[in-house]
């Protein structure tokens, strides 16, 4: 989803980082092979992600939500040297496409796959983290949320993709639209929570960063 003109848009993305061959390979084979190649992040989300972790400059990461590996590369460029991603999908198909780019960048040792239910997985996790993404089903978001906050370090990193839902949160609701209801819902959290700050960025389909106190 665009909310930026798209001439404006165009102007955006021609003047910032570009993105690396390696994730232009990724998005390439995506678009060939996978279904819904639109989940990808993109070059310019892609760019926002690994800026935001080379300033975090996390010892580990949690990503909900692999797909293809391409928002997991991006957050990846900013960890620390001995850092670790641990990064979940339901979906085992895709276990095999995202290793084979994990192990072409320069992080593959770094990067820990898990399959299955990220609400079953996250409680098995023994660690705490620096920065977390949360990119998965809309209707667990809040779950993930409660989930992940006792795990977050003190001046850890919440980003939260698809917090506009396609501009569906300020349309009237559909009551039977549980993704929606979901994404409003965890908004909501997110603002009220006293544990964390949070700012919503405009970013593609909306990006929230929240900061734990």
């Amino acid at each position: 989803m665009y909310f930026l003109p798209e001439k404006l848009d165009d102007y955006v993305v021609a003047h910032s980082e570009e993105e690396p061959e390696l994730l232009q390979q990724l998005t390439r084979e995506t678009y060939q092979k996978i279904l819904q190649p639109i989940m990808l992040s993109g070059p310019y989300q892609g760019r926002v992600l690994s800026m935001i972790s080379k300033l975090v400059r996390p010892k580990t990461i949690l990503e909900l939500g692999t797909f293809t590996g391409y928002a997991t590369l991006c957050l990846a460029e900013g960890l620390d040297k001995n850092g670790q991603i641990h990064t979940i999908d339901i979906n085992e198909e895709l276990y095999d496409f995202q290793r084979k780019y994990f192990d072409k960048s320069a992080y593959g040792d770094q990067i820990i796959q898990h399959t299955g239910s990220a609400l079953d997985i996250i409680p098995a996790l023994d660690m705490t983290f620096d920065l977390v993404f949360i990119d998965a089903d809309k209707p667990n978001y809040v779950n993930y949320f409660h989930l992940i906050i006792e795990k977050l370090n003190p001046g850890g990193i919440i980003l939260s993709d698809n917090v506009l839902w396609h501009g569906k949160v300020v349309e009237p609701l559909n009551e039977k639209d549980t993704s929606t209801k979901a994404v409003l819902e965890f908004n909501t959290l997110l603002k009220d929570d006293h544990r964390i700050e949070t700012v919503l960025l405009p970013i593609r389909d909306g990006l929230t960063i929240s900061r734990k106190k």
